[in-house]
């Protein structure tokens, strides 16, 4: 059974990536009911109903992710985003507020805050949550040069040996 799960989930996702929303839903839907607390099944069908213009259903899914796991970032932030979609701006900037303390490196969320501060005339606010998206993406991409110059590195010291192993 759980290879049938993994099987609809990838099957799910493969359909998310290739825009098929509705089918993405369905094998979704399909591992919810075998199991109703699968979290990524929940959250990735969430999102699929926002692609499909469903954002009511959207939100009952990301409650119920978070019903499961209260700590989980993403399910906040995706429901921000829904409900901001349904002109709950205070409720999304709630949820916006809980992804950023929940996980407070996570700068899609700082991004969904500042477009919505701005909305709302909140200028400072909307200023300072960029300047963190500025300050995370910098971080970003001095992790991902270090990781690559590591990689590098360990590459070049990997090729050096198989020369002087070649060369004997």
């Amino acid at each position: 059974m759980n290879t049938n799960i993994n099987e609809l989930y990838s099957d799910g996702m493969a359909a998310f990536v290739g825009q098929d929303y509705n089918v993405c839903i369905d094998h979704l839907t399909e591992v919810l009911r075998c199991d109703n607390t699968h979290k990524l099944a929940l959250v990735s069908r969430g999102a699929a109903f926002m692609r499909t213009g469903n954002h009511k259903t959207a939100i009952v899914d990301f409650d119920r992710v978070i019903a499961i796991d209260p700590n989980y970032a993403r399910a906040y932030h995706l429901r921000g985003l829904a409900r901001e979609i349904e002109g709950d701006d205070k409720g999304a900037l709630n949820d916006f507020d809980r992804a950023i303390a929940l996980k407070p490196d996570y700068g899609a969320a700082y991004h969904s805050r500042a477009t919505l501060h701005t909305k709302m005339g909140q200028m400072d606010d909307a200023a300072e949550d960029i300047r963190m998206v500025t300050h995370l993406t910098q971080q970003n991409i001095e992790t991902f040069a270090n990781e690559n110059n590591v990689w590098r590195s360990n590459h070049m010291h990997l090729e050096s040996i198989l020369e002087t192993e070649l060369n004997r």
